[in-house]
C-alpha cells in the first residue's frame, strides 16, 4: 500500500512524521496476527466442508474489506478493517491444498509454483495501482476533480479497483470453480453382490479398495519429521523475510548511514525486475528443475543461492558512499560507478528472487506431498501457514530493531550496518545443514502412494 504513510498522515493520529512508521507497523502487524490466528480454522473447515466454500467465503471478505479500507477516516476503523482482512486472509492455505488436489505428479511443481507467481505480480501491479491512484482529485482533476467522493475519500479508487478484482474472482469462482476435495464412499453392498463373470474385475478391485477419505487426528500428523520441516521451513522464513522486509529501508538509507540512498523510484525499480524474472523462473526453470532433480534438491539450491546474496548487498553501500563523496568528480567517472553499482545491485536482485522462488515454492510442496491423504491436505498447510504467519510478526520488529541498533552505533564489521544481513545469512546456512536431515521421501506426493494393505491372515488373527 504505498498510499499508506499518507493515510496515517491525514488520520492526524501520529505526533510527528517519525512516528508514522510505529502505526503503519502496527495495520501491519494487526493483519498478519488475525491472519495467524485463523489460518488453522480455515484449513480444517476446508478439509470438512470442501475447499470452494471456504475460497468463496475468502473472496466475499476480501470484496468487502477492500472497500471499507478505502472509507476509513480514522486509524481506529482502519486497524479493525485490516483485521478482518487478516481473518479472511487465512484461507490462503486453502488455495495450495485445492491446487495440489488438482495436479497430478507430471505438473505439481508447475501449478505450485503458479501461486507465488500470481502473489509477486499482483504485488507488483497492486502497489502501482495503489501508488498511481490514491488521490486522483489532486492526481486526475480533468476526470475526478469535481468527485465530492474521491475528494472526501481519497484513498478509495485504488481500493474499489483492488475489490474489482476481487469481484471478478469471485464470479468466476462461483461459475467455474469445482470442488477438488474428493470424498469417495465405498460401494453399495447390492452392487457389489450383483457382480457376475462378465463384471470388469479391475473397476471391483478399484471400487472395493476405496475407503471414505478421513482427517487424521493432529497427533498422528505432527510426526517428528513433519514437525522438523516445518521448524527448518520458520527459520528459513525470518532469514528471508527480515531481508525482503529491510531492503526498502536499507535502500532508503543515506549511504553515510550504510544504506544506497535510493529515492522512491530507484526502490521500485529495483523491486520491478524482480517482478518480471520471477515469472520466467516461477513458470520455467523451476518446473523443469523439481521434475528433474526433486523437491529437495531445489531447496537446497535455493538456500545455497542466499548466502551470496545476503553477504554481499551490504557492502553495495561502499558504492554508493563513494558516489555521495565524489559529486564533485568527472560526471563520466560518476557515470561508470552509478551503472556499476546498478548491474551489481540487478545481479544480486535476481539471484534474491531465485533463492527465494526456489526455497518457498519447495518448502510448499514438501508441506504437501508430506500429508498422508488428500483430507489432510487442508490442515498441513494450514500448520505451515500459521508457522509462517508468526514468523512474519516477528521478522520485521527484529530486523527494524538490529537494524536501528546497528546504525546508531560505531560497532565494528559484522555488528555494523551488515547485523542483519550477516545473521540472516548464517540463518540460512544452519538451515540448509538441516535440510540434509529431510529424506528423500518429500520429493513424493504421499496421498497417492499405495497404501500398505493387510493379509489375510492378519485380518483373520
Amino acid at each position: 500500500m504505498p498510499f499508506l504513510y499518507r493515510m496515517i498522515e491525514d488520520f492526524g493520529v501520529a505526533e510527528t512524521p517519525k512516528d508514522i512508521s510505529y502505526y503503519a507497523s502496527m495495520l501491519f502487524m494487526s493483519f498478519s496476527i488475525s491472519q495467524t490466528l485463523t489460518v488453522m480454522y480455515w484449513g480444517r473447515l476446508s478439509d470438512r466442508i470442501g475447499r470452494r466454500p471456504v475460497l468463496i467465503a475468502g473472496l466475499i471478505g476480501t470484496l468487502a474489506v477492500s472497500i471499507l479500507f478505502g472509507v476509513c477516516k480514522t486509524f481506529t476503523m482502519a486497524l479493525l478493517v485490516r483485521m478482518a482482512a487478516g481473518v479472511f486472509a487465512g484461507n490462503a492455505a486453502v488455495m495450495k491444498s485445492a491446487m495440489a488436489e488438482i495436479a497430478d505428479d507430471t505438473n505439481r511443481s508447475r501449478m505450485m509454483a503458479l501461486l507465488p507467481l500470481t502473489w509477486n505480480f499482483g504485488s507488483m501491479v497492486g502497489s502501482g495501482m495503489g501508488g498511481i491512484f490514491s488521490n486522483p482529485a489532486t492526481q486526475f482533476p480533468g476526470l475526478f476533480g469535481n468527485s465530492k467522493l474521491f475528494t472526501y475519500f481519497p484513498y478509495l479508487l485504488p481500493c474499489l479497483m483492488g475489490s474489482t478484482i476481487a469481484a471478478f474472482g469471485l464470479v468466476t469462482g462461483l461459475l467455474n470453480f469445482k470442488e477438488t476435495l474428493i470424498r469417495p464412499t465405498q460401494p453399495a453392498l447390492e452392487e457389489t453382490v450383483g457382480s457376475t463373470e462378465a463384471t470388469p474385475l479391475l473397476a471391483q478391485s478399484a471400487a472395493s479398495s476405496v475407503a471414505p477419505a478421513k482427517q487424521n487426528s493432529i497427533k498422528s500428523l505432527l510426526t517428528p519429521l513433519v514437525v522438523r520441516v516445518m521448524v527448518t521451513n520458520a527459520f528459513m522464513c525470518l532469514a528471508y523475510t527480515m531481508c525482503d522486509q529491510l531492503y526498502p529501508i536499507f535502500a532508503a538509507t543515506d549511504p553515510r548511514d550504510g544504506g544506497l540512498g535510493l529515492d522512491p523510484r530507484s526502490i521500485g525499480l529495483s523491486l520491478g525486475v524482480e517482478g518480471i524474472v520471477v515469472v520466467y523462473i516461477q513458470l520455467v526453470v523451476y518446473p523443469r528443475l523439481e521434475r528433474k532433480f526433486g523437491v529437495l534438491y531445489c531447496y537446497r539450491r535455493g538456500l545455497l543461492f542466499a548466502i551470496p546474496y545476503l553477504v554481499s548487498m551490504p557492502f553495495l553501500s561502499m558504492i554508493a558512499l563513494h558516489l555521495q563523496t565524489q559529486a564533485g568528480t568527472s560526471a563520466m567517472s560518476m557515470l561508470v560507478e552509478k551503472v556499476v553499482m546498478w548491474v551489481i545491485l540487478m545481479l544480486i536482485m535476481v539471484t534474491r528472487i531465485t533463492s527465494n522462488v526456489m526455497a518457498f515454492t519447495s518448502a510448499s510442496l514438501m508441506i504437501t506431498n508430506m500429508a498422508p491423504t488428500r483430507a489432510d491436505i487442508g490442515f498441513m498447510n494450514g500448520a505451515q501457514l500459521l508457522a509462517m504467519s508468526v514468523i512474519r510478526i516477528i521478522a520485521p520488529i527484529v530486523s527494524g530493531l538490529l537494524w536501528s541498533w546497528s546504525i546508531k552505533h560505531s560497532f565494528p564489521f559484522p555488528f555494523n550496518s551488515h547485523l542483519v544481513w550477516m545473521l540472516s545469512a548464517v540463518l540460512i546456512a544452519i538451515v540448509l545443514k538441516l535440510s540434509y536431515r529431510i529424506p528423500e521421501s518429500v520429493n513424493k506426493f504421499a496421498a497417492d502412494q499405495p497404501k500398505p494393505i493387510a493379509s489375510v491372515e492378519e485380518t483373520d488373527n
